[in-house]
């Protein structure tokens, strides 16, 4: 993490987070710091909260109290279409592309917040330069692609909002070595163009190798927290998650 990222000032503070799925209590008083230009990590084991972290960051889940403070504005009661049009975009677990839709269809979806056309058509030209293999399929369903093709249009799909903040939930999930290797890539040129991603992943080892800070979430409780070349070095970590 450079020094310039250091200084900056959170793009986003999750405090004291409550969420409950009926009388089950999946978070509780969670607290969490993003800055802009980082890659933030969430690792944890199945079950500790991580998705739900995100889906309450992006209000597909109603957290039970507490604050998330995004770009210095509270926006723990704005609803999930609102969140999207301050800037944070997610790429959900399992990928949800429509798949009854082509590829192209899928990418327009994910602009439905904005309404500059050449900038919308612009922005698709650059998703297609950026995933060549969607390029070649733009006008295929988008249900007959390969798991790492839909990986992909998750991501090229979100990115079609134009976030300040990424939200990635487990991309390398059901995915062979290889299409990982690939979607780390991808990762990684949008940290280099200056994406903010908080990266939920099932994968520890790669996620702290790519990210600048981790958080290690049991239980819905954040137990552990600082830059992941930190964590990566933990013994604790390693035994847990790293194998």
């Amino acid at each position: 993490m450079s020094a310039a990222v250091q200084q900056l000032s959170p793009i986003l503070e999750v405090k004291d987070l409550y969420v409950n799925y009926g009388g089950i209590q999946a978070l509780q008083d969670l607290n969490l710091i993003i800055k802009t230009g980082e890659v933030v990590t969430l690792i944890g084991s199945n079950g500790a909260g991580k998705s739900t972290t995100l889906r309450a960051i992006s209000r597909i889940i109603k957290p039970r109290s507490g604050q998330i403070i995004y770009n210095g504005k509270e926006i723990t009661r704005n609803y999930a279409h609102a969140i999207v049009k301050l800037g944070i975009a997610h790429s959900p677990e399992g990928r949800r592309v429509l798949t009854k839709q082509t590829v192209l269809d899928n990418l327009i979806l994910g602009a439905y917040c904005r309404h500059d056309r050449l900038g919308i058509k612009s922005d698709l030209e650059l998703q297609f330069q950026q995933f060549p293999r969607l390029a070649e399929r733009r006008n295929q369903l988008a249900g007959t692609l390969s798991g790492g093709e839909q990986q992909m249009l998750a991501i090229a799909r979100a990115l079609m909002s134009r976030p300040q903040l990424l939200l990635l939930d487990e991309p390398s999930l059901g995915l062979a070595p290889s299409i990982v290797r690939e979607i780390f890539e991808i990762i990684k040129k949008l940290r280099e163009q200056g994406v903010t991603i908080l990266l939920v992943e099932q994968n520890a080892n790669l996620a702290l190798q790519i990210a600048d800070r981790g958080y290690v979430l049991e239980a819905g409780q954040i137990t552990l927290s600082g830059r992941a070349a930190d964590l990566l070095a933990d013994e604790r970590v390693r035994q847990a998650y790293l194998g």
